[in-house]
């Protein structure tokens, strides 16, 4: 009787050891932070979130306003680095794409939310060697921290290094590839010259050289045409950004020089892991934006001087 009663307890602390490293195991992201929400000036709002940023430590690169008084009232994106994000982004391979961070003003209803991408989540899904610990506080600091928001139940850190939406949709590394020049400074002047000129409704927000061999750019879609709208900021975030926060900070896109090859992350996985629980189908649904794949890889082939 006694053996059984020890055999129990032994049983019985080994389960327990079992779900307490199930639950540390399982810990999960979500891929935006609100960092405050609540009534205000808009203009003021986007300007001591910019000043609170830089006395942060953070660079501002560039900023646009992608739409306003169409489904919000009002939207600003903002975009900043830093020396933790320029260091970690050129440790592995494509890890250029978050050396640029995305921080939104966004007001809906009168009510302003200030809110950012969530570095932890951004680090697993982009496979960097970091999770951006000190990124992630120096934005708390600064803007604030009250919620993660954008899935609804989160995903764990070995859900977003291997993501991929469901079965033949692309991974992170499946990036579209846009061009290729005869030498890096040739493949940064002509996106230069093309997003000047606007060429395909691409325009520049701003340039990060990261290192002499890589190059981002964050850029801004306008449609030319209602028949090119599938491209186009405005488009696809009023099918896809429709619940009550905000995830504006989706924007801007990036395109990156990496030597010679000009690329993207392939739509199909950078809104996918931005929006985890968006259905396949219906009202609000990848459906509604089904040509947006193909519409961006037109469009930022042609600005990258692809054939």
């Amino acid at each position: 009787m006694k053996m059984m009663k020890r055999m129990l307890v032994i049983l019985l602390a080994c389960g327990l050891l079992t779900s307490l490293a199930g639950v540390q195991a399982a810990e999960r992201f979500k891929p935006f932070v609100l960092a405050s929400k609540g009534p205000g000036d808009f203009g003021a709002r986007v300007a001591d979130t910019k000043k609170a940023l830089e006395a942060a430590g953070f660079e501002l690169l560039g900023e646009y306003t992608p739409y306003k008084d169409t489904f919000v009232d009002n939207a600003h994106c903002i975009v900043v680095t830093n020396g933790e994000l320029r260091k970690v982004a050129q440790q592995s391979k494509y890890g250029g794409f978050a050396a640029p961070w995305r921080v939104a003003v966004t007001q809906v209803n009168g009510e302003i939310q200030v809110s950012y991408v969530n570095p932890a989540y951004i680090a697993n899904a982009y496979r960097l060697k970091s999770e951006l610990g000190g990124v992630s506080s120096a934005l708390k600091e600064a803007l604030g921290a009250q919620e993660t928001f954008g899935s609804k139940k989160g995903l764990t850190k070995r859900k977003l290094r291997k993501y991929h939406y469901t079965f033949g949709m692309e991974y992170f590394d499946d990036v579209y590839e846009l061009a290729s020049h005869k030498s890096h400074k040739a493949a940064v002047d002509a996106l230069e010259k093309n997003l000047a000129a606007g060429v395909a409704g691409v325009t520049k927000v701003y340039r990060l050289d990261l290192s002499p061999d890589v190059t981002v750019f964050g850029v801004a879609r306008k449609a030319p045409g209602e028949d090119q709208k599938y491209m186009d900021d405005e488009f696809i975030m009023s099918n896809v950004d429709f619940k009550d926060l905000k995830g504006t900070a989706y924007l801007p896109y990036e395109i990156m020089v990496d030597g010679k090859d000009t690329i993207a992350l392939h739509m199909r996985f950078r809104m996918a892991v931005h929006y985890p629980d968006l259905k396949m189908m219906g009202k609000n649904s990848f459906m509604n934006i089904m040509s947006s794949p193909n519409a961006i890889k037109k469009a930022f082939k042609a600005v990258a001087g692809g054939k």
